[in-house]
């Protein structure tokens, strides 16, 4: 039995790999050959990525599109049009005006803000599931699929690598984690699992959680930020109906789900709620679990989670 790890600088982060079997080596490769494809696929900063095409033709024509990047946008469209979900995957314009994140970040002008707000309406994302066809209606849209598309390829590249009967993985894309198989090395096969602490050091962490085969999604508020001249701080979270950084007093959520891509879903979708909104509506979903930290490091979480504590740090 093989044990291989690795580690590639992708998708704005560093993406940790591991595999157990005895084929990891290939295991390895092909992830990441996976992970350069899926990159190239759904980039909103590469110009050549298949969804920049999409990008490229707003206000004038359908792109036909390959059939996962057409099933992940219906998916992300699915869970932008309820009223009360913060994911909205029209939002590039707003993120490439603030451009949290990036060198040439700035605070931009009401005006300006004002001008990218009509540009960020997901009715007018037009999708034919025939064709696998997507347009946008209006000149200068653009989708960013930046919320949901690193579970939806962790979810893929997880079932891919199954022909090769790993013994166990993982794939960690900076806030992302899926596990797969047994942890064999603690005696309850379970996966330990830390929750990063909102204002401290990646990887210095606030909990330790117990669980089995799952996937661990947190979305934060301490990640990327932007410092005006005059001193006041931006996070990168945004709220499309106000075109400007949610107002929140969260730092955290971590959602525990089966796949990585309701990770990623419901972290968007809730991100801006008060934590009780938060915890009534992941009681109510099927196999997901929740933790919320605000900025005042109080945590909670909901019922499942009490029996998966390992520890308190």
């Amino acid at each position: 039995m093989f044990k291989e790890t690795d580690s590639v600088r992708m998708m704005g982060t560093t993406i940790h790999l591991m595999a157990e079997g005895w084929q990891a080596g290939r295991i390895i490769e092909r992830m990441k050959e996976l992970l350069e494809q899926y990159n190239h696929r759904f980039s909103a900063n590469d110009d050549g990525s298949e969804l920049a095409q999409v990008n490229h033709a707003a206000g004038r024509e359908s792109v036909q599109v390959h059939p996962e990047l057409f099933e992940l946008i219906q998916i992300g469209k699915q869970h932008s049009l309820p009223e009360d979900s913060f994911l909205n995957i029209a939002i590039g314009p707003l993120i490439k005006l603030w451009r949290i994140g990036f060198d040439d970040a700035n605070v931009p002008s009401n005006q300006a803000i004002e001008q990218v707000m009509k540009r960020i309406d997901v009715h007018q994302v037009e999708l034919d599931a025939t064709t696998h066809t997507v347009k946008l209606a209006q000149p200068k849209m653009e989708l960013d699929l930046g919320a949901l598309a690193k579970g939806y390829i962790a979810d893929k590249i997880m079932a891919d690598i199954q022909s090769f009967a790993p013994r166990t993985a993982f794939i960690n894309l900076g806030g992302n984690l899926l596990l797969s198989g047994k942890a064999h090395h603690h005696p309850d096969n379970l996966w330990r699992v830390g929750i990063q602490h909102p204002d401290k050091p990646r990887g210095q962490n606030c909990m330790i959680l117990k669980l089995p085969a799952c996937s661990v999604v947190t979305s934060g508020i301490y990640e990327r930020r932007l410092i005006a001249e005059d001193g006041r701080e931006f996070h990168h979270v945004f709220d499309t109906n106000t075109g400007r950084p949610i107002a929140t007093d969260l730092a955290s959520i971590t959602i525990i789900s089966p796949t990585s891509l309701e990770g990623e879903i419901w972290t968007t979708r809730l991100f801006g709620h008060d934590k009780a909104t938060i915890l009534q509506q992941v009681e109510a979903l099927d196999r997901i679990e929740a933790i919320v930290i605000d900025q005042q490091h109080n945590i909670a979480y909901t019922s499942g989670i009490k029996s998966r504590i390992d520890a308190f740090l």
